[in-house]
């Protein structure tokens, strides 16, 4: 928008859907502006808006302009100040790094440079861990990590390897900005084959490095169908909606493990918990959410 310092993002949907993720990122004061005209470019497209992973402040301001908002799930982080791994509270963490490291496992930071000799062994990785998915697995997109684009450049990567040098995982971190900046837990992968503790070994690795950088928080991201409570709704939040998000996150393992991504953010010790919404233009409907699917390959 003209005299307007900001953005959306979004992606088009089949024929009448706008997938929108994120918000909209401009000053306080220009984000009405930003989302009035983006209203009216998809009406002149006739085509409606859904938006994912939308923080509070953001929720409101949707409300305000007619959107059906609902509680999503949560985004987890921690503070890296007085990050360790000391006490019985991370004794299981600390017994798989020991683990890991009695096996011959060693993490290094690869730059950019080093990221194209390796390119094949990661390449290989994402193979195997998509193929013991199952065999119609496909791999999610737009509201999950990826190794490759123009952004890869600003990423930081760690990699394991055994005592031969071969690769056995990999932890990509995307910068955070703002008030709780730090790096972001984005995307991880390792070998079935892999000896237990080469993940946590690989992030204990990497957090020492941002402490050493003076880094903020380290944030492990967005679980759909967690922490939801009507305590966390804002104005206007459909019931039908609520009961629903709140039903998959009882029953939705089938649909997205939920359950056990979120067991794996907490055993690092969470101290900020942020709730996330999913927002309609005017009313749920089921057109805007099979868009949404498609858009994330989750179908």
């Amino acid at each position: 928008m003209p005299g307007v310092d900001g953005l959306i993002a979004y992606q088009l949907a089949g024929r009448s859907t706008i997938v929108q993720l994120g918000g909209v990122f401009a000053q306080p004061g220009d984000q009405g502006l930003l989302l009035g005209a983006f209203l009216d470019f998809a009406h002149v497209a006739k085509r409606k808006i859904v938006s994912v992973q939308l923080m509070r402040q953001d929720a409101e301001l949707y409300a305000t302009y007619g959107f059906t908002v609902n509680q999503f799930g949560a985004d987890y982080s921690r503070a890296l100040s007085a990050f360790n791994l000391k006490g019985k509270k991370y004794m299981q963490l600390r017994n798989k790094v020991s683990r890991a490291r009695r096996a011959g496992v060693s993490v290094t930071e690869i730059d950019n440079v080093g990221r194209v000799d390796l390119a094949g062994a990661l390449d290989e990785i994402d193979q195997v861990w998509l193929r013991s998915k199952g065999r119609h697995a496909k791999e999610l997109k737009v509201m999950t990590g990826q190794r490759a684009g123009s952004a890869q450049s600003r990423r930081r990567l760690f990699v394991g390897h055994d005592e031969s040098g071969a690769v056995l995982g990999y932890v990509s971190f995307s910068p955070v900005f703002g008030a709780e900046s730090g790096w972001l837990h984005d995307l991880s992968r390792r070998r079935p084959d892999a000896p237990p503790g080469v993940l946590e070994l690989i992030v204990v690795t990497a957090v020492e490095t941002f402490q050493a950088e003076g880094a903020g928080h380290l944030h492990f991201g967005f679980t759909p169908f967690t922490n939801l409570s009507p305590e966390h709704e804002v104005a206007g939040a459909s019931r039908v909606t609520a009961r629903i998000l709140r039903f998959l996150a009882v029953h939705g393992s089938a649909i997205y493990p939920a359950a056990d991504q979120l067991a794996y953010k907490e055993k690092w010790g969470l101290d900020l918990v942020q709730s996330e919404y999913i927002a309609f233009q005017g009313r749920i409907s089921l057109r805007r959410v099979w868009g949404l699917l498609r858009v994330t390959s989750a179908i």
